[in-house]
């Protein structure tokens, strides 16, 4: 994959609690295809940032801290916001004319690529929804039905 993905916290924060995704994420860290990416002040990312998650137009609502920064990331870098969210990015992906990957389009790419089986997947799945993020469907298996 050679698109630039932004994650929100709450996307990214799914993955790193399984032991061989988390190793692959560690070596792609190391082999420089993955990193951190920082919001400096004083930045077209981060004059978006802040107009976001701190001090929002008079009528538009503040969202969360790291639903705008993946949103002014893939802003700035033309990349694509990975995020589960939403009710709070819909407005700025249709804005901005954002590509949008969800949790399910990841899993989905990561079963097709070998790196999970649908167990792996539903284990995932239902320690999002114990976590109370908004899923489509209650299962994994569930969601491979609605896009096949």
């Amino acid at each position: 994959m050679t698109e630039k993905l932004f994650f929100d916290t709450d996307c990214i924060s799914s993955f790193p609690n399984i032991p061989h995704i988390r190793r692959k994420v560690r070596d792609l860290c190391l082999n420089g295809e993955i990193s951190t990416q920082e919001i400096l002040a004083n930045t077209e990312e981060y004059r978006l940032y802040y107009e976001l998650a701190v001090s929002a137009p008079r009528g538009e609502k503040i969202i969360g801290k790291g639903e705008a920064a993946a949103i002014a990331l893939a802003k700035t870098y033309n990349g694509i916001i990975a995020s589960n969210n939403l009710k709070d990015i819909s407005k700025y992906v249709e804005k901005y004319s954002l590509e949008h990957v969800a949790t399910g389009d990841i899993l989905v790419a990561a079963l097709n690529k070998g790196y999970i089986d649908e167990i792996a997947g539903n284990k995932i799945w239902s320690k999002m929804i114990a976590k109370r993020r908004i899923l489509p469907t209650a299962t994994f298996t569930e969601y491979l039905g609605t896009i096949e």
